[in-house]
């Protein structure tokens, strides 16, 4: 049992390991052909600290936020996929 666990395990890593590796030269293909970055229009909302474990949420507008067009997030962008369904960044 412990045997057919350990390989499950190793085969659930280099499956995501090629994923990723795969996701990640379809990007770069994409950014050489320029069309691997793309923007989401997002709403940022700041949150205040207060006394008491209580928190204050501002407004902050809304910006537009770039992204990889990608599986994974690439280039210290989030995926545009996953921007798109969580239109609102909370900054803490």
């Amino acid at each position: 049992m412990k045997r057919l666990l350990g390989r499950a395990l190793i085969g659930l890593i280099v499956f995501f390991a090629v994923l990723y590796l795969g996701d990640w030269a379809v990007w770069r293909s994409r950014v050489a052909l320029g069309g691997g970055m793309g923007t989401v229009s997002v709403s940022r909302i700041e949150v205040a600290k207060l006394k008491n474990n209580k928190e204050e949420y501002y407004w902050d507008g809304t910006a537009d936020v770039d992204c990889s067009r990608s599986i994974f997030p690439q280039a210290g962008s989030g995926a545009c996929w996953w921007l798109a369904r969580h239109k609102v960044i909370f900054d803490r």
